[in-house]
């Protein structure tokens, strides 16, 4: 268990075993080395976190974790979403933000986690932080499973959709529009985080499928950073591969 009084920057991976398309992937191999724990060492190397823990339900990701000289806290197994699972892990241990970092991303950028938790310490306003990158081809921009962020002139969230948001109206002359992918990665101060297993989900959150909804629905604020990094995340096993590809590359490169 971190140091509460020393922690200022706790980064939580949520990682659970049961999963419809690929049962058991945090503990899928990756590069010879469970996927679990490639998540943690690049979170590691974030030079803002202060602690890295994996939370789960199971006890064989547990282990797997502190076998490779990790930290893992046992949650409850009744969580609906990783979110939820970081707001129990918040509730037991004291921090000034938490990183919610997604157990499926083994290629996550700490820089980018760097700069979420800058945007956080930078203003004390700002009660969620999380990354957009800039969307470069049409097929992505009409892809429902590709979510899209739109911003106020602070930065700011205004709105998230499965849809093409900005929707260009007028076609007769040509409009360049920058569309944004919103990256499944979040920093949160603690009240926020505590807050959120309490609100109420609302129609567009149910609408569209998407929780952070949820937190503009109930009027929280939330600063969108740009980043360059594009999210690869493994839904199912064929991703291995993908990701192995990868790695091979920046070692041959």
């Amino acid at each position: 268990m971190p140091d509460s009084t020393a922690t200022e920057v706790l980064a939580v991976i949520p990682a659970r075993f049961a999963s419809s398309r690929f049962p058991g992937k945090p503990l899928a191999s990756i590069d010879g080395r469970p996927m679990i724990q490639h998540v943690f060492d690049r979170v590691r190397q974030a030079e803002r976190v202060s602690h890295v823990v994996v939370a789960t339900d199971d006890a064989k990701i547990q282990k797997a974790v502190e076998e490779f000289g990790g930290e893992a806290l046992m949650t409850r197994s009744d969580h609906r979403s990783g979110t939820d699972r970081v707001a129990e892990v918040a509730a037991h241990v004291p921090a000034k933000i938490y990183v919610n970092v997604q157990g499926d991303e083994p290629l996550v950028d700490p820089g980018t986690i760097d700069a979420l938790v800058s945007a956080m310490l930078e203003e004390e306003s700002v009660q969620i932080a999380t990354p957009c990158s800039a969307i470069h081809t049409r097929d992505d921009i009409m892809d429902p499973n590709i979510v899209k962020v739109v911003r106020n002139f602070e930065g700011d969230a205004l709105y998230f959709s499965r849809a093409p948001i900005p929707w260009v109206r007028d076609r007769v002359e040509k409009v360049a529009a920058q569309h944004w992918k919103h990256l499944g990665l979040y920093a949160y101060r603690r009240d926020a985080l505590l807050d959120f297993p309490t609100l109420p989900p609302g129609d567009l959150e149910k609408l569209e499928q998407l929780e952070q909804l949820r937190w503009l629905e109930n009027d929280y604020r939330i600063r969108v950073v740009e980043t360059e990094y594009d999210a690869i995340s493994v839904d199912v096993p064929a991703d291995l591969e993908r990701v192995n590809k990868i790695l091979r590359e920046s070692k041959s490169a």
